[in-house]
């Protein structure tokens, strides 16, 4: 079992989360991401580089390599949790496909321990690294931010047209695939922008949720942590009414 030895890099393990996949699960969250999302919550993550960041007044380093063989040991700790609820583990970032050799190991080893698997990803990345993972992923949560690309680059650093066609081959392989939405101001949270992204998700085959996650400010105070700007700091969170009027249009 040579892919105990892969190493990779890792910036956090968050347990019983409800939120990423079903069940209760284990979030592994590792390092590196090609976006530059300017509302990202984990901005922790997304340089592959090991960094110092100020937590509480204190600093603390975000980062840590280590092999499947050391890592597995942490997550079988709750696998009583996994087993009742029919949960499992996901991996998180970051942009967890940034790592295709090391995430493709370790969600080869929990697949070996009997243990539901996925992944969160924002699906730009070579189709030759996400064939590494499809034998051992049973669940894919994959953010669609935008129907228009040059609007997605503007906001993202990215153009949108790779994310889509990995969609689309996703929702045709045999992984269960769900559609997210980040909803931000000023970016895609219009009725019509929704809308779009529902129509195109309504196209993929076998897709069948669609989740709408309203934007909030909970990372910024990571920003100040890493010594970078925070420029979404004016902009407001929506109310329960605007997003239910949303998930309505999505609905449709």
């Amino acid at each position: 079992m040579d892919y105990l030895k892969t190493r990779g890099r890792i910036f956090d393990i968050q347990r019983y989360s409800i939120h990423d996949g079903p069940g209760i699960r284990t979030i592994v969250f590792l390092k590196g991401c090609p976006l530059r999302c300017r509302w990202c919550c984990n901005p922790e993550g997304q340089h592959h580089d090991i960094e110092n960041m100020t937590v509480n007044g204190k600093p603390k380093v975000m980062g840590e390599d280590i092999t499947v063989e050391e890592l597995l040991p942490r997550l079988i700790t709750d696998e009583f949790y996994y087993r009742r609820s029919g949960g499992g583990i996901t991996l998180s970032g970051g942009e967890c496909l940034m790592q295709p050799d090391f995430a493709a190991a370790l969600l080869h080893g929990c697949h070996d321990l009997g243990y539901n698997t996925a992944i969160e990803t924002t699906g730009f990345q070579k189709w030759e690294n996400i064939e590494k993972v499809l034998p051992y992923l049973d669940y894919v949560l994959m953010d669609i931010k935008h129907m228009d690309s040059a609007k997605h680059k503007e906001y993202t650093g990215v153009p949108n047209e790779l994310i889509h066609e990995n969609a689309r081959r996703f929702a045709e392989s045999d992984v269960d695939l769900t559609i997210r939405v980040p909803v931000i101001p000023t970016f895609n949270n219009s009725p019509e922008e929704i809308r779009d992204i529902a129509e195109f998700a309504s196209s993929l085959p076998g897709v069948k949720h669609l989740h709408l996650l309203p934007y909030h400010r909970l990372g910024q105070g990571k920003y100040e942590g890493l010594g970078r700007e925070y420029t979404m700091r004016d902009i407001e969170p929506m109310d329960r009414s605007y997003m239910e009027m949303l998930l309505a249009e999505a609905k449709k």
